[in-house]
């Protein structure tokens, strides 16, 4: 097969080349209206995305992180609370629980997948557990019928980190209307990604969502009644208005990331040195990223580099071995499936507009290098 000039990891310029066209008229109507935070754009886009998401309402706000801590802040978590969740994932998730003051409680990840080991995360439940966060890591729904079972057994409030799988679906029904509550990101990579940060979360609790909206919003409804202190982290105008034409988009997106899924599995298929994503049952993912568990993950990293092929880690580090959450003392060896999840993870060029030539490239290159 003929080298190509570059495979890139990420292409959004060539993702967006459909709607090009939309996303600037609509740029310039909102910058020509002056209204860039709150007013008819975002209610109608989370009006949308709510109607899309088969929920009663979403609140817009300003990344995935602030989801996060608004719904556990919100819910009255605190200090002498503690909070589960995976030790596999982006810093977000538990950076939100100390922001809380709780205290955060690591789970090590499943025997053949990436997502959170349910049967460990409830043997670490306690008296001070208030809350679980499983996350629907690379795209990929983790199993929650089970989570939420023990969640209901042991009364605690369970939020789907959806951050990285909206449009994903457990059983036929999509992820982020499970839990007590769910959160979401539009950083630009992500599943449905936005031009800058962005995030929303959502909640069966109504009462709760206003508090969430609000606490997000200074502690106020309206512009100078601040019923108690809060923080700022709105999703702009601007934002919510492109975010639209992304929501249009993200069921066909995501359709041509499990096409290009597919034919990584075909063509990487028979390469006994690397493992490719599980599908497990009842689940229809989204391959936010295609990750593999490969043997010398850094040399087949800077060979593919050397054949101008782009590759990520993610992520390179569980987090109890950051310098971050040196204080719990978890050190190497804590949690070894994640941890050789790390050492072993690669994630291949994946998105909307790859093209089929390109992954083919891809993986013959992967083929040749272990063919060695």
């Amino acid at each position: 097969m003929r080298p190509l000039k570059k495979v890139k990891f990420v292409d959004l310029s060539r993702q967006h080349a459909s709607i090009r066209a939309k996303l600037a008229e609509t740029a310039l109507r909102v910058i020509e209206s002056g209204n860039y935070i709150g007013g008819s754009e975002l209610k109608q886009f989370e009006k949308e995305m709510a109607a899309w998401l088969g929920v009663e309402e979403i609140c817009g706000v300003g990344c995935g992180t602030s989801a996060l801590y608004g719904a556990l802040k919100c819910r009255g978590i605190g200090p002498g609370d503690e909070v589960i969740t995976t030790v596999h994932t982006a810093i977000a998730t538990p950076e939100s629980i100390t922001l809380c003051g709780a205290d955060i409680v690591f789970c090590d990840i499943e025997k053949d997948g990436f997502n959170i080991d349910l049967d460990q995360l409830e043997s670490k439940i306690g008296p001070k557990t208030k809350a679980i966060i499983p996350v629907h890591l690379y795209g990929q729904p983790f199993d929650v019928e089970k989570a939420r079972r023990i969640a209901q057994k042991h009364g605690l409030f369970m939020i789907e980190d959806c951050a990285q799988a909206q449009g994903a679906e457990f059983a036929g029904k999509k992820v982020g209307t499970f839990g007590d509550a769910a959160t979401f990101s539009f950083f630009p990579s992500k599943t449905m990604g936005g031009f800058g940060d962005g995030g929303a979360v959502t909640t069966k609790d109504r009462d709760l969502l206003r508090k969430i909206r609000m606490f997000l919003n200074h502690g106020r409804e309206s512009k100078y009644l601040h019923e108690f202190e809060g923080t700022n982290s709105r999703l702009d105008a601007l934002q919510a208005a492109l975010l639209r034409h992304c929501l249009e988009q993200i069921d066909e997106w995501n359709s041509k990331r499990r096409e290009a899924a597919a034919i990584y599995n075909e063509h990487l298929s028979g390469i006994d040195a690397i493992k490719t994503p599980k599908k497990f049952p009842n689940t229809t993912p989204v391959y936010h990223v295609y990750v593999i568990l490969a043997p010398d993950r850094d040399a087949l990293g800077a060979h593919l580099k050397e054949k101008c092929i782009d590759s990520g880690v993610h992520y390179p580090y569980s987090l109890n071995v950051l310098p971050a959450y040196a204080r719990l003392n978890q050190g190497k060896g804590y949690f070894p499936r994640a941890e050789y999840a790390c050492e072993h993870v690669l994630s291949l060029p994946l998105y909307p507009g790859i093209e089929r030539e390109e992954i083919e490239y891809v993986c013959e290159t992967v083929r040749k290098f272990y063919a060695q």
